[in-house]
C-alpha cells in the first residue's frame, strides 16, 4: 500500500473528537473521583450526570480509538516528517503509547468502576498522569514542527488529503 500524503477527513475528525473527549475527562474527572471515594467509604452514590459523562466518554474514546486503528490499517498514515531518526522514533513511540493508553484507560476505569477492582483504580490514576504527559509531548512536538521547523506538519490534521 502506498504511503498517503495526509489523513482522511474521517481520521482528522476522529482525532479532534478524541482530543475533546479526553479533555472533558480531565475537566470533569473530579465527579467520578468523588463518587468512587464515597462508594469506597460505604456511602450511597446519587446519580450524577458528570459521572455518567465520564463513563460514557471513556467508552467512546475506546470505540473511536479502535475505529482510528482500523482506519490506520486500512488507509495507512503519512510518513513521519523530518530527517532526524531519533525524533521520528520518539514520534512513533509517543503515538503508539497514546493509542495504548486510549485503550487501557477505559479498560482500567471500567474494571475499577463496574468491577470494584482497586488495583485497576490505582492503575487508572497512574495511567491518567502518563496520558497527560504523552499528550503534552505530542502537542510540543507538533508545535516544534509548526513554528521551528516550519514544515506545516499540523496542516495534516486540519486538511484532508
Amino acid at each position: 500500500m502506498p504511503t498517503p500524503t495526509g489523513y482522511s477527513r474521517t481520521q482528522i475528525i476522529l482525532h479532534w473528537v478524541a482530543v475533546l473527549l479526553i479533555a472533558q475527562q480531565y475537566v470533569f474527572g473530579d465527579a467520578i473521583g468523588h463518587a468512587w471515594r464515597s462508594f469506597k467509604d460505604g456511602q450511597e452514590i446519587a446519580f450524577n450526570p458528570l459521572v455518567l459523562a465520564h463513563v460514557a466518554g471513556g467508552a467512546l474514546v475506546m470505540v473511536l480509538t479502535l475505529w482510528r486503528l482500523s482506519l490506520k490499517a486500512k488507509l495507512g498514515i503519512p510518513a513521519e516528517i523530518g530527517d532526524n531518526a531519533l525524533q521520528n522514533l520518539i514520534a512513533k513511540a509517543t503515538k503508539l503509547a497514546l493509542y495504548g493508553l486510549m485503550l487501557l484507560m477505559p479498560i482500567s476505569g471500567s474494571l475499577a468502576w463496574f468491577g470494584n477492582v482497586d488495583v485497576a483504580a490505582s492503575a487508572h490514576n497512574i495511567l491518567k498522569v502518563l496520558l497527560l504527559a504523552l499528550m503534552a509531548l505530542h502537542v510540543v512536538g507538533a508545535l516544534y514542527h509548526q513554528f521551528f521547523l516550519k514544515d506545516n506538519l499540523m496542516d495534516r490534521m486540519r486538511t484532508p488529503r
